[in-house]
């Protein structure tokens, strides 16, 4: 299938040069098609919907994801996106005073701010360990990171996919490492469904959150919280609603405590089924791996325009379908602006402790003419001396 072809699936903006699908992904017009009919059906009659059959759909969904993401159905539950994975079970952790959660200077801000929260809350302490960039081999990588661990950690938290750097981190061998020390970890893939293979079963990880609505393709707000069987027990629902000493229990405590809150559109979560089917119809396990070569094909010129340097080796290990390079901005917000007012280019600056990258995301729907827009309009904004150093 042709980059137009691709293109004409989804609903994006001609004028616009997208190059940013890792922050909300985009949905292809069948996908979301069947996401308003979703919401018709709901609106035709909402109490059975939201009562009665919506559960079933969203039973099919989890089920269709599970088999997805390789877990059994009951030790995943959808939620509205990974933040609210991580404070659930940030909140759940009953750390002490001095107890220590260890990750890398890499996440993303969003989660730094949580275990900041809880960790400050009781006295614990939330333990951001410098990753050495340029990574050179996976090796490297996990030698860093545990280099911050001691007696008082608690767990590890780590990216699979980060989000400022777009760097794929050796989760497997943390969690490998981690196991032989008795430490639990958790990991954060927002952006690994659809973008590179998930085996959860595996990994064993001892929780895992991903969001299905970025490279999975589904609408905004489908995302989902994996808990490892022997430890659900203690991941307690960050809104207790219904679903928590519930008057007709289902098989399993961890759904009802987490899948029953309140209500709340849930429809999102009900299209997995459909960008599953969406994927199989339109290849795009070949469409993701063309979209990787494209980003390893132009790296080079990107962060020779940039005068910058690549974060990894081009190789699967590190490199996806997103490529970040450091660059040097006094304004990384008027830089932003500069690229979507002025070009009509969307891709992130994006700032992260006291550097500023920028990223950009390839899909099917791209092509070499985007990037070589991108190239132009970098090369644009150095020429007239403004916002690159």
């Amino acid at each position: 299938m042709l980059n137009n072809e691709i293109k004409d699936l989804f609903m994006l903006n001609e004028e616009v040069t997208f190059l940013n699908f890792g922050s909300f992904g985009a949905c292809p017009t069948p996908i979301f098609d069947r996401y308003v009919a979703f919401q018709r059906e709901m609106e035709c009659d909402p109490v059975q919907f939201i009562t009665n059959w919506g559960l079933k759909y969203l039973k099919d969904s989890r089920e269709s994801l599970a088999q997805f993401i390789h877990c059994d159905p009951d030790d995943v539950v959808m939620v509205t996106n990974p933040s609210y994975a991580v404070n659930t079970i940030a909140k759940s952790m009953h750390l002490q005073a001095g107890d220590e959660i260890l990750t890398t200077d890499l996440e993303y801000g969003a989660c730094d701010r949580t275990w900041n929260f809880v960790c400050g809350h009781v006295g614990a302490k939330y333990v951001r360990q410098p990753i050495t960039l340029p990574l050179t081999s996976k090796e490297q990588f996990v030698e860093d990171l545990f280099k911050g661990v001691s007696n008082k950690t608690k767990l590890i938290f780590i990216s699979e996919i980060t989000s400022t750097t777009a760097l794929i981190f050796p989760v497997k061998e943390v969690i490998n490492k981690a196991k032989e020390m008795g430490i639990p970890v958790f990991v954060d893939g927002a952006h690994v469904p659809g973008h590179i293979p998930l085996n959860i079963s595996e990994m064993d990880p001892d929780y895992y959150t991903g969001a299905c609505h970025k490279w999975m393709m589904t609408p905004k707000g489908s995302s989902f919280m994996y808990v490892k069987r022997v430890i659900q027990e203690t991941v307690k629902p960050l809104v207790v609603s219904w679903g928590y000493e519930a008057l007709f229990p289902s098989h399993s405590q961890f759904l009802d405590w987490h899948q029953v809150n309140g209500t709340r559109d849930f429809t999102a979560m009900l299209c997995i089924p459909e960008a599953i089917k969406f994927r199989k119809e339109n290849n795009w396990d070949d469409v993701s791996s063309d979209s990787k070569g494209l980003v390893k094909e132009n790296a080079l010129d990107y962060i020779e325009v940039l005068d910058s340097y690549l974060l990894a080796p081009l190789k699967d290990d590190f490199i996806g379908q997103m490529l970040a390079a450091p660059i040097k901005t006094p304004n990384p917000e008027k830089l932003y602006r500069t690229f979507v007012d002025d070009y009509r280019v969307e891709v992130p600056v994006m700032r992260h402790d006291d550097k500023v990258y920028l990223r950009f995301s390839i899909n099917g729907f791209n092509s070499q003419r985007d990037i070589d827009t991108l190239i132009a309009a970098i090369s644009d904004i150095k020429e007239r001396g403004e916002l690159l150093l």
